[in-house]
C-alpha cells in the first residue's frame, strides 16, 4: 500500500515538471518567434532600421508629356524608449508648433486604438510631408533631441493645374488600409481616388531599408556590415495616359463660368482624351500638410467641386439620344428610313414639336430637325408592334428587345472593364421599375412612357456614356470600353452592339446634315465632315441642360464628344461651341476662330463658378 501511494505520487510529480518544462518552453517560443516585442528591443539596441521610401512613378500624357512627378519631403520619425531630457519649448519651437500639438500628438502615437502597431521600441511618425523650408531649421540641430530622426520621402507635383479629376490624390492610409495589405504602415501614403488610386500597386513601387549600426551608448556608428544588408528602394513604374494635355486645358478654360463637363474620346481605341469638369480645382493643394484644410474647404463647397461631373453626374440625353433611337428602331423593325409621320409643330399631341418644319416627316428629317412626334410614334409602334395580350407579355417581351439593344451601346451599366475610379451607372428602366412604379403589369404601356422616346423620363446617362454612345455610333455597332491608360491590353475589351452595320448610313448622313443644314450649322469647321446632334435635356430643378455630341472626321473618325452645361438652355447655344473649338483644337492643331474661343470662355451661365 505505501509503495502503491509512492508510485502514484511519483506520476503526479512527473506530469507537473513535464507541464512546467512545457510552459517554459511554449513561453520561450513565444517570446523569441511570435512576439516581435523582445527582438525589436534587442535590434534597436544594436541597429537603427530606417525605411527608404521609393519614389512614386511618373506620369505622363499621351504625347509623352509629364504631368506629376515627384519633388523631396520629410518625415520626423521618433523611438519613445530613446528620448530623455527632451526640452520640448526648444523642439516646438524648431518645428513651429505649439505645445498643444505635440503633447496632442504623442497621446494620439500612444493610442493603441489609433495606432495598434505602436511600440516604443519602433520607429513611431510624428509629423509628416514636410517640406524644405519646414525641415531646414530643425535640421541642423536633431542631435539636441535624441530618439526624433529625419526619414526622406516625397510628394507629388504636378506641372500643369489640370485634370484633377482624372489624376487623383495621395493621402494618409486609413487602419483598414493598413489591415488589408502588409506594404503599408502608419504615417504612409496612397492613392485616394482617380488614377493614383486605380494604379497604386504599379505607382507605389517598394520599400528599402537602411540599416545603421549603435553602440552601447545608442549612438549612430554607421552603416552594419558597410551598407550589405540594405535594401534599397525600387521606384515605381511610370505611366502613360491617354490624355492630351493641350485639349483638357482647353476643355476645362472653355467651361470657365459654368457648370458641366466634356468628354472626349478617341473611337478606334477607346482612349479619353479629355475629361474635363467644371467647378474643379488645383489639384496641387491636396498636397502636403495642407491638404486636410484644404480638403475640407472643397467638401463644403456648395458648388461640389470634388464630384467627377464626367463620371458620376447623371442627365437625361434629351434629343441626342434620338441618334440610338433611329438605330435601335430600325432593327426591331418598327421603322424603316422610308416610314413617315406628320408633326404640326408645337400643336402636335401627345409630345410637341419645338418648332415647325415639313410634314410628313421621314427618318433622315427628323434626326435632322430633331422632330419629337416622329420619334414618340416611332417608339410607339415599334414597342407595340406585337400587341398587348391578355397580360401585356407580348408588349413585354418587345419592350425588354428594346432595353438590351439600347444597354448594348454601354448605356444603363458601368464600364466594369474600364479603368475609371468613380462612375455612375446611368439608368435605362427595366419592365421590373415600371411594373413596381404602377404597382401592375397592366398598368403601363408606350404612352405612359413616352418620355423614353425623346431621351426622357428615366432614361439617364453620364456625359462618359454619351461620348462611348457617339464612339459604338462612328463605329458602326461596336466600341472599346473608355479608359485613361494607354497600353496595348485596354484594346482587346471590345464590345459590339446589337444593331446590324446596315443600319447606320441613315444615321450618320442626319448627324452630318445636323452641321450642314441644321441646328449646330453656325459651330461647323470649314474643310471638315462633321457629324453631331443637339440636346436640350429637361431638368425638374431649373433651366435645361445644353447637350451637345458627335464626332469628326464623318469617315475615319479621329475624335468623339459629348458636351454637357447645366442650366444653359439649348445645346446649339452653349454646348455645340464647345465641341466645336475642341474638335478645332485636335483635328487641326489650333484653334483657328480666337473670337468664337473668347466668346465662349467669357460666357458666364453660372455665377456662383469661381474662375480656375
Amino acid at each position: 500500500m505505501i509503495n502503491d501511494t509512492l508510485q502514484n505520487r511519483r506520476y503526479v510529480i512527473s506530469i507537473i515538471m513535464s507541464a512546467v518544462i512545457v510552459v517554459y518552453i511554449l513561453r520561450l517560443f513565444t517570446i523569441q518567434i511570435i512576439d516581435t516585442k523582445y527582438k525589436n528591443g534587442a535590434d534597436s539596441n544594436a541597429f537603427l532600421k530606417k525605411t527608404q521610401f521609393p519614389p512614386r512613378g511618373l506620369i505622363y500624357d499621351r504625347k509623352h508629356t509629364l504631368l506629376v512627378y515627384n519633388k523631396p519631403a520629410y518625415d520626423i520619425a521618433l523611438i519613445f524608449r530613446e528620448i530623455h531630457d527632451l526640452d520640448t519649448i526648444a523642439f516646438c519651437k524648431a518645428l513651429n508648433i505649439d505645445k498643444q500639438y505635440f503633447l496632442n500628438r504623442i497621446a494620439e502615437i500612444k493610442d493603441y486604438r489609433k495606432n495598434p502597431g505602436y511600440s516604443t521600441y519602433t520607429p513611431q511618425i510624428f509629423m509628416t510631408q514636410l517640406g524644405i523650408e519646414n525641415i531646414a531649421t530643425i535640421q541642423q540641430s536633431m542631435y539636441k533631441y535624441p530618439g526624433f530622426y529625419i526619414q526622406s520621402r516625397t510628394l507629388r507635383e504636378y506641372a500643369f493645374h489640370t485634370a484633377a479629376h482624372v489624376l487623383g490624390s495621395i493621402g494618409e492610409v486609413s487602419q483598414t488600409k493598413i489591415d488589408n495589405d502588409d506594404y503599408y504602415k502608419q504615417g504612409d501614403f496612397a492613392g485616394r481616388d482617380g488614377i493614383e488610386k486605380t494604379y497604386e500597386e504599379q505607382l507605389r513601387g517598394e520599400k528599402g531599408v537602411e540599416i545603421l549600426l549603435r553602440d552601447a551608448k545608442g549612438r549612430i556608428k554607421g552603416k552594419y556590415e558597410n551598407g550589405k544588408e540594405d535594401i534599397a528602394p525600387k521606384a515605381g513604374q511610370n505611366l502613360t495616359l491617354t490624355l492630351d494635355v493641350q485639349l483638357q486645358m482647353l476643355a476645362e478654360k472653355l467651361l470657365t463660368g459654368k457648370v458641366g463637363s466634356v468628354v472626349a474620346i478617341e473611337p478606334s481605341t477607346g482612349e479619353i482624351l479629355a475629361m474635363a469638369c467644371s467647378p474643379s480645382f488645383d489639384p496641387s493643394i491636396l498636397v502636403g500638410r495642407q491638404r486636410s484644410k484644404n480638403y475640407m474647404q472643397l467638401v463644403n463647397d456648395p458648388t461640389k467641386p470634388l464630384i467627377n461631373r464626367a463620371t458620376q453626374a447623371l442627365y437625361s440625353p434629351g434629343s441626342s439620344f434620338k441618334t440610338l433611337q433611329a438605330l435601335v428602331l430600325q432593327q426591331m423593325g418598327g421603322i424603316n428610313e422610308h416610314t413617315l409621320f406628320a408633326c404640326n409643330g408645337p400643336e402636335t399631341y401627345p409630345i410637341k414639336c419645338t418648332h415647325h418644319h415639313g410634314s410628313p416627316v421621314n427618318l433622315l428629317s427628323a434626326v435632322q430637325e430633331s422632330c419629337n412626334p416622329y420619334f414618340w410614334n416611332a417608339f410607339k409602334v415599334t414597342v407595340e408592334k406585337n400587341g398587348y395580350g391578355p397580360r401585356n407579355i407580348n408588349f413585354r417581351t418587345t419592350y425588354d428587345e428594346w432595353v438590351n439593344r439600347v444597354k448594348s451601346f454601354g448605356l444603363g451599366e458601368k464600364f466594369t472593364d474600364s479603368d475609371i475610379y468613380e462612375q455612375s451607372r446611368g439608368y435605362i428602366p427595366t419592365q421590373k421599375f415600371y411594373n413596381k412604379v404602377y404597382r401592375s403589369e397592366k398598368g403601363w404601356r408606350a404612352i405612359t412612357i413616352r418620355s423614353n422616346s425623346i431621351g426622357q423620363g428615366e432614361i439617364l446617362a453620364t456625359p462618359l456614356q454619351m461620348a462611348n454612345l457617339m464612339c459604338a455610333i462612328s463605329n458602326e455597332g461596336r466600341y472599346i470600353s473608355p479608359h485613361l491608360n494607354k497600353c496595348d491590353s485596354m484594346l482587346k475589351k471590345v464590345h459590339y452592339c446589337k444593331v446590324d452595320k446596315k443600319y447606320f448610313p441613315i444615321v450618320f448622313e442626319a448627324m452630318w446634315r445636323v452641321f450642314e443644314y441644321g441646328t449646330a450649322r453656325s459651330s461647323k469647321i470649314e474643310g471638315i465632315d462633321m457629324c453631331g446632334k443637339t440636346g436640350t435635356a429637361d431638368n425638374s430643378h431649373g433651366k435645361p441642360h445644353s447637350v451637345f455630341v458627335g464626332f469628326a472626321p464623318r469617315v475615319h473618325p479621329k475624335i468623339a464628344i459629348a458636351v454637357v452645361v447645366e442650366n444653359a438652355g439649348y445645346g446649339s447655344t452653349y454646348a455645340a461651341p464647345i465641341f466645336s473649338l475642341l474638335m478645332d483644337q485636335y483635328l487641326k492643331g489650333k484653334i483657328t476662330r480666337t473670337d468664337l474661343e473668347e466668346r465662349t470662355i467669357n460666357t458666364v451661365t453660372n455665377s456662383n463658378v469661381q474662375e480656375r
